[in-house]
């Protein structure tokens, strides 16, 4: 006979996680689509107006603000010491980086969410990285993930860490050095389901995707990946009692399961240069690439195994024109929306079929976009690198309900919480919200 303890654990055990809706805890929000549903952010703001507070950022980072409860956490890196001459490429063919000659501080900071208050700042680790990064990028571009108790910190090759929520290193984890494509840095966040934190590490060395416990940082399982660089962060896929881990690439998209590391089933058709991050919502996973050749795939994951083909029924849809290439889409409800590599072109396509009912939508007051699409209150809110976020309707005609712009650059995605949207700039941290 099952002892009552026994019993309570393990239906703990097999009980589907659920997410905290109402906070913005990773890379991609509660429910890992770009959607907050209990957030309702303003629609309009500048630097005088629904400002509730801004704070200067140190040193230089793209990851995306994470806020839990009363605190908002980024991750940065602080150039140090004298400048040196500039270390030579490791991959030959690299283009558009940024100089390598400094030392760099890699940090964690929390600030009070009330107020914009900084309430501790951790350095974790100093080093020269051994390779440079583009110079629209930079070396803290992973987001942090958290689940109230435990903060980690993807740093790529300068290690991972795991903070309490006071800022003290519980543990942290060298993978050694990641050799990325054309020298463009390292992008990829951390993903936590339950007692699991789930790394994807693909560069130009040997690749894998790794599974580490929360609680002390052993490793749990490692699965080798015939691929190369991508910048695309690993999804946890849940329905019923049944979860996977889907990580895209450029040979395969793959599921694995997530107690052992196994491939369950596996689909081919993106470009290299995977940077998109997929999104999942009722048994369907998307996910899109652009880069030599454009690529988009809605998969029926819960019905999917094996080698998925082209006249496998759990491949629902191809697209192969204006598929989205930096920004990750934005899953809300029944529709996809997503930019045009990343440009200022907006598409919506149904999330079962792929069919696009409009034509795309050409987005005035915007350009370039790096952050991904985020949905709240029924609103879409995009931000570019020229400072300006335009908030649009969701709805089959999406119409422009505000243009803003604020005096910084945006690439990383903002956070949706509660009646504020704080946004990462290059200098400054923001938190918008009705007077």
């Amino acid at each position: 006979m099952i002892q009552l303890p026994l019993l309570l654990a393990l239906l703990l055990q097999s009980a589907e996680v659920k997410p905290h809706l109402d906070q913005w805890p990773q890379w991609r929000g509660p429910l890992g689509t770009g959607v907050a549903p209990h957030a309702d952010p303003p629609v309009r703001w500048s630097e005088t107006e629904n400002l509730r507070w801004k704070t200067a950022l140190p040193g230089r980072g793209h990851s995306s603000p994470v806020v839990f409860g009363e605190r908002v956490f980024v991750t940065t890196a602080v150039p140090f010491g004298e400048p040196v001459a500039p270390r030579p490429a490791l991959d030959p063919g690299s283009h558009d980086n940024a100089p390598l000659t400094q030392a760099w501080r890699f940090e964690v900071l929390a600030y009070d969410r009330a107020d914009g208050s900084l309430l501790w700042r951790r350095a974790v680790k100093e080093e020269f990285p051994h390779q440079a990064a583009h110079e629209s990028a930079g070396f803290a571009s992973p987001s942090p993930v958290t689940n109230g108790e435990r903060l980690f910190a993807s740093f790529g090759s300068r290690g991972i860490f795991c903070l309490d929520m006071e800022g003290a290193v519980l543990w942290e984890k060298d993978l050694g050095d990641m050799s990325v494509k054309h020298d463009h840095g390292e992008g990829s966040s951390p993903a936590l389901y339950g007692d699991s934190l789930l790394l994807n590490w693909d560069h130009e060395g040997d690749s894998f995707v790794l599974a580490l416990d929360e609680a002390t940082g052993e490793e749990r399982w490692r699965a080798e990946r015939d691929e190369v660089t991508s910048w695309s962060s690993p999804l946890v896929v849940s329905a019923g009692d049944q979860q996977q881990l889907v990580v895209a690439g450029s040979q395969r998209v793959r599921a694995y399961d997530l107690e052992t590391g196994a491939v369950i089933w596996e689909c081919a058709g993106l470009s290299r240069n995977v940077v998109a991050t997929p999104v999942a919502a009722d048994g369907r996973v998307i996910v899109g690439s652009s880069y030599e050749k454009q690529a988009m795939l809605g998969i029926q994951w819960t019905e999917a195994k094996g080698d998925i083909t082209t006249d496998d029924p759990a491949l629902l849809w191809v697209r192969r024109k204006s598929t989205p290439y930096v920004p990750s889409p934005l899953l809300y409800g029944d529709a996809v929306y997503f930019l045009h590599h990343y440009q200022n072109t907006l598409s919506r396509v149904d999330a079962a079929t792929g069919d696009e009912p409009q034509r795309p939508f050409r987005l005035s007051g915007i350009g370039n976009v790096y952050a991904s699409l985020v949905g709240a209150a029924n609103r879409i809110y995009i931000s570019d690198l020229s400072g300006a976020t335009l908030v649009l309707s969701h709805g089959r005609k999406p119409r422009v309900l505000g243009l803003n712009q604020l005096d910084d650059s945006f690439s990383a995605t903002p956070a949706a919480v509660g009646d504020a949207l704080f946004l990462r700039g290059d200098h400054w941290l923001y938190c918008l919200a009705r007077d």
